[in-house]
């Protein structure tokens, strides 16, 4: 149903947004205590359920934590600002710079990380790196964190006949990281291309990251090219959306 001026906001609708504009305007400073559902049910004159439904919308949304017996709370995390296009340039990670030192004055941690030669991959993975029959790759899988949070799980794929014996295939790989040891390879990424979409998590993606299932999570896969055209590297990265803010500046 529409009125003149638009659709009608529901009443969750309306909660959630006056709680946000009041997050906004620091009526509401991290680590402070949003009203409880009885209170925003009288103050809005609506049932309990109306109320504990708005709730949940703002911690779905990353908004706030809840515990149980303690409320809600406004969540005190400051977002991490991926800058898509420095991070990735040639003169951050061949100078030894890891490339989270491009984002900001953070740098996540990796809580959990593994390190396998694998016969199989993904069909598509296959297929963008040209494996033949019989092809194995270099399966690096990690868990990244930022102030105690889990915020990204990121699986990359190389060839190992690319790879065998070197830095990458340990947990280690040394200053500038991944792409800095396929430059030593003679294998420098000259060229990257980045896909992004944006679902709901899998089961298992929701619990290593610590989120609400309904929380949309965001799928970046990014594929690294050397000189020759040769994809050596494809990273597939899940993000807490809520913990993300995409930046890609460049010049037109």
């Amino acid at each position: 149903m529409t009125d003149e001026t638009g659709p009608r906001r529901t009443k969750v609708q309306q909660i959630v947004e006056e709680l946000k504009a009041a997050i906004e305007r620091g009526d509401y400073r991290p680590g402070d205590r949003l009203p409880g559902e009885n209170a925003l049910a009288a103050q809005h004159g609506v049932a309990g359920l109306t109320a504990r439904k708005a709730l949940k919308v703002l911690h779905t949304e990353g908004l706030v934590e809840s515990k149980k017996g303690a409320g809600a709370r406004v969540l005190d995390f400051r977002l991490i600002r991926r800058r898509g296009i420095p991070r990735l340039a040639s003169d951050q990670w061949g100078s030894g710079r890891s490339i989270w030192s491009a984002d900001d004055d953070r740098a996540p941690g990796v809580d959990q990380i593994s390190v396998d030669e694998n016969s199989a991959s993904p069909d598509h993975v296959s297929t963008v790196l040209q494996l033949a029959d019989g092809d194995t790759v270099c399966v690096r899988t990690r868990r990244y964190v930022m102030e105690g949070r889990p915020v990204m799980l990121a699986v990359s794929y190389l060839p190992q006949s690319v790879v065998a014996s070197s830095p990458i295939t340990r947990a280690d790989t040394g200053p500038g990281g991944i792409y800095a040891r396929l430059a030593d390879l003679g294998h420098a990424p000259v060229r990257f291309r980045e896909e992004i979409r944006v679902r709901l998590p899998s089961a298992d993606e929701a619990t290593r990251l610590s989120i609400p299932a309904d929380r949309a999570v965001i799928k970046l896969a990014r594929t690294a090219f050397d000189a020759d055209g040769r994809a050596v590297e494809v990273n597939e990265m899940t993000m807490d959306s809520a913990a993300y803010v995409l930046d890609y500046t460049f010049d037109a």
